[in-house]
């Protein structure tokens, strides 16, 4: 047995005009300061303001935001009393809305607790509304929350079916004007939650036709949104990607890219999706060498031809040449990383991939001398062949 969940997804342009319509009496909503400066949260405020909502910020959240800045901000919360609660911005926003939302209905938890296996009774004080201001993370329909255990330097995979969003404003408008760093960045996110999600061991019926969707629409519009940026088709269509992949990865389960990317954010500060997408292929490389057939599905359906043992390179080959289109490094080499300090960091990388949650999803699961030498083959944009 197995669940498939989703939010109520409002997508399109004026998505954002669905805040008109909320019942409610106080949103606490949170972002951070660059969102705040952008001008992004007044645009929120308004339309809760026309609802009749009484609005307080928080924005105070961090790239890869800390167990600290979650306690803090659902201190805030419960000072305020909200029945919506809302969280506008990338991943970190999302994330640190949704585990805020938790602390609030029970403030006899830590953040460390939220898992998918003991109830938590949402929606008794509260409800959330997701609204992404990037196109990556898919935060906004998944249960997933990553945190940033500051005392450790590890993320920590958190999260619950339960704290998924109720509904999910999907608007183009956010990401109109996105720098081309952060749309490659996002957008190669995108792509490792499409094909994670199609080819981890907890791949689904249901899941299967949104990785693959997701999967072409990155390919056809991820280089005209970084190349083009004011292509309102290509920011569209890969706002849409950014949350149908979510879908489709966030009930299947991602998988070893995310686990190494991970580590490599905690340790190296790398942005999560650049992370992920320098990390795809090698682990495509590496799983597809015992367990092909998924990866010839995604290479049929681009329409990349060759054989079933073939797929993995090829598709490889078809995500290093997207990674190289929109200037993204393929090797922590190309992404400034030094031998001295890669060597240093090397059994911190390992560990905490082997600790993390996402590496169980694998079809094939490596051993710590495996990592290691993954890793290595990462450091020098080596192809992986063991």
């Amino acid at each position: 047995m197995w669940y498939f969940n989703s939010p109520l997804v409002v997508f399109g342009e004026d998505a954002l005009n669905e805040l008109v319509a909320i019942q409610g009496h106080r949103a606490f909503v949170v972002t951070d300061s660059t969102l705040l400066k952008l001008g992004h949260v007044d645009r929120v405020t308004a339309r809760l303001k026309e609802a009749g909502l009484e609005v307080r910020v928080f924005a105070e959240v961090e790239p890869d935001p800390s167990l600290e800045t979650v306690k803090r901000g659902a201190a805030q919360m419960a000072d305020f009393g909200p029945d919506w609660i809302v969280g506008l911005g990338g991943g970190s926003c999302m994330d640190a809305a949704k585990a805020m939302w938790v602390l609030y209905e029970h403030p006899e938890m830590v953040p460390e607790e939220i898992n998918p296996v003991v109830p938590l009774v949402l929606r008794q004080k509260a409800r959330l509304i997701t609204i992404p201001t990037t196109s990556g993370t898919g935060a906004e329909a998944t249960w997933a929350i990553i945190l940033t255990d500051t005392a450790e330097n590890r993320k920590l995979a958190l999260g619950s079916r339960e704290n998924m969003a109720d509904i999910a404003i999907v608007d183009p408008v956010f990401v109109a004007a996105l720098p081309p760093q952060v749309t490659a960045d996002t957008g190669m996110d995108v792509l490792t939650h499409a094909v994670e999600g199609y080819t981890t061991s907890w791949h689904n019926d249901f899941c299967d036709g949104l990785c693959l969707k997701a999967i072409q629409l990155v390919m056809d519009y991820l280089p005209r949104a970084v190349l083009v940026g004011t292509d309102p088709e290509a920011r569209e269509r890969m706002h849409n990607a950014a949350t149908i992949a979510g879908l489709g990865f966030g009930n299947a389960l991602a998988a070893m890219a995310h686990a190494m990317g991970h580590s490599l954010g905690a340790v190296f500060h790398t942005p999560h999706g650049r992370a992920v997408g320098l990390v795809l292929p090698y682990t495509v490389e590496f799983t597809g060498l015992t367990a092909p057939d998924r990866y010839a599905d995604i290479v049929r359906f681009l329409g990349l031809g060759g054989s079933v043992a073939d797929a993995p390179r090829l598709l490889a080959e078809r995500i290093r040449s997207l990674a190289r289109e929109i200037r993204q490094p393929l090797s922590l080499q190309d992404a400034g990383i030094t031998r001295t300090q890669f060597e240093a960091a090397l059994p911190k990388l390992v560990q905490n991939a082997e600790n993390d949650a996402t590496l169980v999803a694998s079809a094939r699961i490596p051993d710590s001398g495996e990592l290691s030498r993954l890793y290595a083959c990462v450091m020098e944009g080596r192809a992986v062949d063991f």
